[in-house]
């Protein structure tokens, strides 16, 4: 499941540095520039909410507090200035959105299936089920170094849908270190192998609902806006197009890394687990993800079927409160305060105003797609994907349903999520490319030139072929 990343892990360390200190008093400014001057066309409530925006925006850039505080500050700023419990006088005009609007968005529908998703990680790791399946899945690849890579990519791009991408890659290093450790110190085949993982990873999680925060955050905005977008039909948006640029990354690793002609042994030393715990998990791991994609049979929603595993797994003790605790909560928290961002800024028409500075009319819509989709790749690339994400997808939803653009709000969505899934260029851009970079085997020049380059491919390929190849197997209305 992919980046708590883009660095959307939170700020470790409990020391103020000078860094995070100037971060602060940047935001501290930036909040008060919308106080102090009046932006023509936009109103009281307006600048309010732009005063928390920006303020967000220089915290998720510095970092200055953990990503997930900086959610809880924008949900607790906007029930003090624009909420029906504001301590500041209501605009005239202006019908402030209920306080509970805004705690609600802890509590909405997208993390119970990002909550599911991390129960199923947590499990996966528990009773070293990832491990076991990695062992499986590989045995049929045989000693060639080439078809070996190939199923280190698929393994871990298929991993990465239904896990966190960096348990994914600590999960996947595990068994290629010792691979590499056998190389000589000057084999390229050394810096394929690292880079192969945290790739696949970053590609693979884009495959599911749950594969990455940005694609809860699409799916939040979607649901915010009365639109329902399944698990199935997401995976049909776009697993294609994952499959397609592994492809690629298969074949750049290989002709780059000198893998021809060689061969490989893999060891994976393990055995599964057939405790009552174990099986039990097994069961309700493999019943979740066949509800998942069951959704149009039964009904329920992806949302209520992530709640599944939750409640079955502490009612059987499966997991007890230790388990509970080890939890990415603050992934949940994270998503819920760009979901309460959105909120804000949509209640107070400051989409309508932000997206008024651009003359998008006199754009084409793919024109538009592109601009979206490579700001997010961009901005990602140096910042939380997450963040990026928060900032830019309710931006996205406003502007398609503008007067005069002809974009599915679907589409906006999406291509902001996959745009800021895609950014992998540099060690900072997401925790598998750290990991990579720990082992020694990767330098940075290689992780840019390999993450540009995928990033690249993987967006041209949603811009060329993206609305039709949804238009033709019936995703988009």
């Amino acid at each position: 499941m992919t980046r708590t990343a883009g660095r959307s892990n939170p700020v470790t360390g409990s020391t103020m540095t000078r860094g995070r200190w100037i971060g602060l008093a940047v935001a501290a400014a930036a909040f008060t520039v919308p106080c102090v001057v009046e932006f023509p066309g936009l109103s009281v409530e307006g600048h309010r909410v732009f005063s928390i925006f920006l303020a967000a925006v220089v915290l998720w850039i510095t970092e200055a507090v953990p990503l997930h505080a900086t959610a809880t500050i924008i949900i607790f700023l906007e029930i003090l200035l624009v909420s029906d419990k504001a301590i500041l006088a209501t605009p005239e005009g202006f019908t402030p959105p209920s306080y509970r609007t805004f705690f609600a968005t802890l509590a909405a529908p997208v993390l119970m299936l990002f909550l599911g998703g991390f129960f199923l990680a947590h499990g996966a790791a528990k009773f070293n089920l990832d491990r076991n399946l990695a062992r499986v899945f590989l045995r049929p690849f045989g000693t060639s170094s080439r078809m070996i890579l190939l199923g280190l990519i698929g393994i871990t791009a298929v991993f990465s849908m239904f896990m966190s991408n960096t348990a994914t890659t600590a999960t996947m290093m595990a068994v290629v270190l010792p691979i590499i450790a056998q190389l000589p110190p000057g084999d390229r085949m050394r810096t394929g192998l690292a880079l192969s993982i945290p790739i696949a990873a970053n590609v693979g999680g884009m495959g599911t609902p749950i594969g990455t925060p940005p694609n809860a955050i699409a799916i939040g905005a979607l649901s915010q806006a009365g639109i329902n977008l399944g698990f199935l039909q997401w995976m049909l948006m776009a697993v294609p197009f994952v499959l397609i640029i592994l492809a690629v990354v298969w074949l750049l690793l290989g002709r780059f890394y000198g893998f021809a002609g060689k061969t490989i042994t893999l060891s994976i030393d393990s055995t599964f687990n057939t405790t009552r715990q174990a099986k039990i998990f097994y069961v309700v791991f493999a019943g979740t993800i066949l509800l998942w994609l069951t959704e149009g049979i039964h009904g329920m929603t992806s949302s209520v079927v992530g709640f599944v595993p939750v409640v079955v797994l502490l009612s059987t003790r499966v997991f007890s409160s230790k388990d509970l605790q080890s939890i990415q909560w603050h992934v949940l928290w994270l998503v819920a305060g760009g979901i309460a961002l959105g909120v804000g800024v949509g209640k107070t028409g400051l989409d309508g105003w932000l997206l008024g500075l651009i003359q998008w009319g006199e754009m084409s819509p793919v024109a538009i797609l592109a601009m979206l989709s490579v700001v997010a790749l961009v901005l990602s690339t140096v910042i939380s994907n997450s963040a990026t994400a928060n900032l830019i997808v309710p931006l996205a939803m406003t502007l398609s349903v503008s007067e005069g653009i002809t974009i599915s709000p679907i589409v906006a969505a999406v291509f902001v999520a996959i745009g800021s899934s895609l950014a992998m260029a540099l060690p900072i851009s997401t925790p598998p490319n750290a990991v990579a970079m720990s082992t020694g085997a990767v330098r940075t020049k290689d992780m840019v030139v390999i993450g540009a380059l995928v990033g690249a491919f993987g967006l041209t390929v949603f811009l060329l072929f993206g609305q039709w190849f949804w238009s033709a197997v019936g995703v988009l209305p």
